[in-house]
């Protein structure tokens, strides 16, 4: 690596254990065990096999749809069980009791097939063996400490369950021209064999990658698709036998091979590789210098420097918990130098960090699945996305400001503020794969053929300073040889696992929900309780200014909320958008609600959840920075999050926002509306505007803010002008602070 000169600050170099060990603790998905010896070769060219195949898919072509599937996920399953380490994750005699419950239910499926008259005429010795297979994961499923290596080696146990993890794609892929061309729609009992072999290894795989919360969700579906006859009321259905729901899940294109594990495999992995590349070149510290010269100046200058540089590292970063780690060990101790309590900067960390998820260009995985799922261009979608960002780190900004302001704090010193000739003159080189890859995106190429072009240009790119020899001394960054090229191809298969797997469990869900109308049942129960719950407000609307489908859709909306955040406390974002998309977007279409506007809310509210209490973990892996209690942190990053929780509401009353239907005044009046809904709920939940915010103007505010998401033209002149004379009274000059 080559220096910059003297005139530019050095940069800020987190310890990179630190960094390792705060995402291992609280990223289920980075917890990674620490190999060494053959073991750790043999997942080496695994994992380096997997990237370096779908970079080549990426940019020379894609098998068949099942094919290119069935191969990433037999890999991705494989390595599930040799890279992490089963953990303990449920206290006391839970962990056995739980542990227990999904023997038994494996069991049960197995119970279930040979009990079926469709395995009647299998041999006894093939059924012997089936039993034999399925009595051997149940029991190597319990959490025996026999069964657990070192986190530097590998259990027999998980040999064996990798192997068997990927054999049920291995088996299509073998016979995929008897299964899907010969005999489509026909079932071989072998074929439903290893249909439920398939559910028990994608169960334990995401139990092993996500936790227990996921897996628990996924059992309760395909239990309600085999026992829906014995269901009291509306939830009963005709109900599915076990060969009809493993079929289904198996070799059907809704279930375990379904969308999620298709844009995961085409499009998602390919952004993933592409980011820790981009990362090793040294394109964070690149970002944390441009947020430094943008925002440090102001006051609470760390604090801004942490929004922004979240934002900037967050476009290659889908990864909440890691963009809260990779620059929280470089803000966090500047707010506190400058004043921030560490349980505030923890906070502000945490929440600006959840934003990468929703900043173009690359987002998070979630944002292709929608894209996939409603049927809209990739480059479309991230031109939408963009409003939504402005507005999720315009409110986190904001109340940064307020709480500056209060403690009288300053900016940073400008000897910390790096020079932005300097930046940009020793930097200029680590832009160019991430402007080539959006342009590619914008010129409607596909996503996987500019992620094929960013990783090519992200290595060739880094060696310009070397290659421009006495030229580029001044040039900084990382030059990416064989040696990082392997370490990073490894890291990136590494950093999809978790994801992968978790989009083949949220599969079951998606197939029983297909299978049974269970969407429409929940939708159905959403309309019924919005539908009282607006009756009985819209009584109390005596100036008649809003309709009760408004005020319907608005506790649809606060249902909706509540289930994201509650279910997203327990799964990551991406199966949180997947489940809740499926069940709730038919009861909002119904109220004429637009899908892209559904599906937005949705993927809003899930990426709250990860600093929304009591699971909040990019809260707590910044409180392991901050050196502050976690739960505070959490509750304090929940508050800095009210101002933009109101953002996913203005979507739906204002599709305009999302450029549907696209007018410039709408725009213009929704997009001020929600401005001054973010000012004054963010002045309210910072307690302060230059002087305190005392109770009867705090409920104002709050009431006022909410009034303006209806994007109704009257409300919105005079809520908005109600919250700004407020605001205005609170800031007034001479006012006693």
């Amino acid at each position: 690596m080559t220096t910059a000169t003297s005139s530019l600050p050095p940069p800020q170099t987190p310890d990179q254990d630190e960094v390792d060990r705060l995402i291992e603790q609280f990223d289920p998905e980075s917890n990674f065990r620490r190999l060494v010896g053959v073991s750790a070769g043999i997942v080496g060219v695994l994992a380096v096999g997997l990237s370096g195949w779908h970079y080549y898919t990426a940019g020379f072509g894609l098998h068949n749809e099942i094919a290119h599937r069935a191969i990433h996920l037999a890999v991705v399953l494989g390595l599930c069980f040799l890279v992490f380490p089963r953990q303990k994750r449920l206290p006391g005699a839970w962990e056995w009791i739980v542990s227990a419950g999904l023997a038994a239910f494996y069991l049960l499926l197995g119970w279930g097939l040979l009990s079926h008259p469709v395995a009647a005429e299998v041999p006894v010795a093939a059924k012997g063996a089936f039993v034999a297979v399925m009595l051997c994961i149940a029991a190597l499923s319990l959490p025996f400490k026999a069964y657990d290596g070192s986190h530097r080696h590998i259990p027999w146990r998980d040999w064996v369950f990798a192997v068997t993890a990927a054999s049920f794609s291995l088996y299509l892929l073998v016979f995929f021209e008897g299964i899907f061309i010969q005999r489509p729609g026909q079932h071989t009992p072998l074929d439903l064999m290893f249909g439920v072999i398939a559910i028990a290894m994608v169960l334990e795989a995401a139990r092993r990658t996500m936790g227990i919360f996921l897996p628990l969700l996924a059992v309760a579906t395909v239990l309600y698709g085999i026992f829906g006859p014995y269901l009291p009321g509306d939830l009963a259905h005709r109900g599915y036998s076990v060969p009809r729901v493993v079929a289904h899940l198996y070799k059907g294109t809704e279930g375990i091979y379904g969308i999620p594990v298709g844009v995961v495999a085409t499009f998602v992995f390919h952004f993933v590789l592409f980011g820790i590349m981009a990362q090793l070149t040294g394109l964070g510290q690149l970002f944390v210098n441009l947020a430094t010269i943008a925002a440090g100046r102001y006051a609470g200058g760390p604090a801004k420097v942490s929004v922004v540089s979240s934002g900037l590292f967050g476009m290659i970063s889908g990864s909440a918990i890691a963009n809260t780690v990779t620059t929280g060990v470089m803000t966090i101790p500047l707010m506190k130098k400058v004043g921030f309590s560490p349980r505030f900067a923890g906070a502000v960390e945490a929440s600006a960090s959840c934003g990468g998820q929703v900043t173009p260009p690359i987002m998070g995985a979630a944002a292709f699945i929608m894209a996939e799922t409603l049927g809209i261009p990739y480059n479309e979608l991230i031109l939408v996305a963009i409003v939504p960002a402005a507005l999720h780190y315009f409110a986190i900004l904001w109340m940064v400001h307020l709480e500056a302001k209060r403690l009288k704090l300053a900016g940073m010193d400008p000897s910390e503020i790096p020079s932005l000739g300097l930046v940009l003159k020793s930097s200029w080189h680590l832009f160019i794969p991430l402007v080539v890859m959006v342009t590619l995106l914008l010129m409607q190429y596909t996503p996987f053929l500019a992620a094929f072009w960013g990783i090519t240009l992200t290595v060739a790119c880094s060696w310009i300073p070397k290659l421009l020899g006495p030229m580029g001394r001044h040039m900084t960054g990382l030059a990416v040889t064989p040696r990082a090229l392997i370490q990073g191809f490894e890291m990136g298969s590494k950093s999809a696992l978790g994801i992968g797997a978790a989009c083949a469990c949220v599969g079951f869900v998606l197939g029983i929900t297909t299978l049974t109308g269970m969407g429409f049942k929940f939708s159905a129960f959403v309309l019924d309780l919005s539908g009282v719950a607006a009756q009985w407000v819209h009584a109390f609307d005596v100036m008649g200014w809003f309709e009760l489908k408004q005020i319907t859709i608005l506790f649809g909306l606060l249902f909706t909320a509540v289930a994201c955040i509650i279910m997203g406390s327990g799964v990551p974002t991406t199966p949180t958008y997947i489940i809740l998309a499926s069940i709730v977007a038919p009861a909002l279409a119904q109220l004429g609600v637009p899908q892209l506007a559904t599906h937005f809310f949705v993927f809003y509210y899930g990426v709250l959840a990860d600093v929304t209490p009591p699971v909040a973990l990019a809260a707590f892996a910044a409180a392991g920075i901050a050196r502050s209690e976690p739960m505070r942190t959490g509750m304090t990053a929940f508050r800095l999050s009210m101002g933009k929780a109101l953002v996913p509401f203005a979507f739906v009353y204002a599709p305009v926002l999302l450029f549907v239907n696209f007018n410039p005044v709408t725009f213009a009046i929704a997009l001020a509306g929600s401005v001054i809904a973010i000012a004054g709920l963010g002045a309210a939940y910072t307690g302060h505007c230059r002087r305190p915010i005392r109770m009867p103007a705090f409920l104002a505010l709050n009431v006022l803010s909410l009034s303006l998401v209806f994007g109704h033209p009257i409300v919105t002149l005079v809520g908005g002008t109600a919250v700004l004379a407020i605001l205005a009274w609170h800031a007034r000059p001479g006012a006693p602070e």
